[in-house]
């Protein structure tokens, strides 16, 4: 007998605010811009693209295009989507480099 695998669908599982934060933040993390616009795509259709499409103000048509794969929307537009996904962007510093030290140098030669 023959096992039936079903395919992965990521829409599935973010279906709180929670999740789907966790998820766009690990995805915006890769800093991979085509990779976050698909992933918020995956969010809009978790969520419903119409239901995201009337809360954020963009038009059904116009929101399936933004989030297209190889799209490039205005930023102004992923703030909208973001925010009737129900999530918003944080930012935070980053990691201050630390300059060589005196023994990571000893330990090239």
């Amino acid at each position: 007998m023959r096992e039936k695998i079903s395919a992965f669908d990521v829409a599935d599982y973010l279906d709180n605010e929670e999740t789907i934060a966790e998820y766009l933040s690990a995805v915006l993390e890769q800093g991979d811009p085509d990779l976050l616009v698909s992933a918020i795509g995956d969010v809009a259709k978790a969520r419903g693209m119409s239901q995201i499409a009337s809360t954020s103000g963009l038009g059904r048509e116009s929101l399936y295009k933004a989030l297209a794969p190889g799209a490039k929307p205005r930023f102004e537009t992923i703030l909208k989507v973001l925010g009737a996904l129900g999530v918003q962007l944080r930012l935070a510093a980053l990691p201050k480099k630390r300059p060589p030290q005196k023994s990571d140098l000893d330990a090239c030669h």
